[in-house]
């Protein structure tokens, strides 16, 4: 099975190991790389990486299994659960079958760093084994919707 991953939202490429989370940062809830959203930039929606259902959906965070059953997490910020859903719209339901570019969740990257959070987004396979991505570079400014990376499972 291989998997292509589309960037959620316009930003800079970042790698796992520089987000400010030891969680994501050592791959313990898969591999990936994150987003970090340009700064100034007001309300930004956040759309589909992947083609599948929406299995989980926080205001915060939300996890798309496609058909082949892998499952993809997108996490908007670092401990942004303390915010309670304050700046995060859904514009999807839990159970829902999205298309890639499809708006999941509308988040203020600027609110968020005001509350002094980082507003960086891991985007990760989840159960992967670290670094069992295939990025198509490691750092640099990557267009909502562009390929992220490549993920083939073993």
């Amino acid at each position: 099975m291989s998997l292509a991953v589309h960037a959620p939202l316009s930003g800079t490429l970042t790698a796992l190991g520089k987000v400010p989370d030891p969680v994501f940062a050592a791959q313990m809830v898969g591999s990936g790389v994150a987003v970090e959203p340009h700064h100034g930039a007001g309300p930004v929606d956040v759309v589909a990486p992947v083609a599948g259902t929406v299995a989980t959906l926080l205001p915060h965070a939300f996890v798309i299994r496609t058909s082949s059953g892998a499952a993809v997490l997108v996490h908007l910020g670092i401990d942004t659960v303390r915010l309670k859903g304050e700046g995060f719209h859904s514009h999807v339901a839990a159970g829902e079958q999205v298309e890639v570019g499809r708006a999941v969740i509308t988040f203020d990257p600027f609110a968020v760093r005001a509350h002094g959070l980082s507003a960086i987004c891991p985007v990760v396979v989840l159960d992967s084994r670290p670094g069992s991505t295939q990025p198509p570079s490691v750092t640099g400014p990557v267009p909502a919707g562009a390929l992220l990376f490549s993920w083939a499972a073993l």
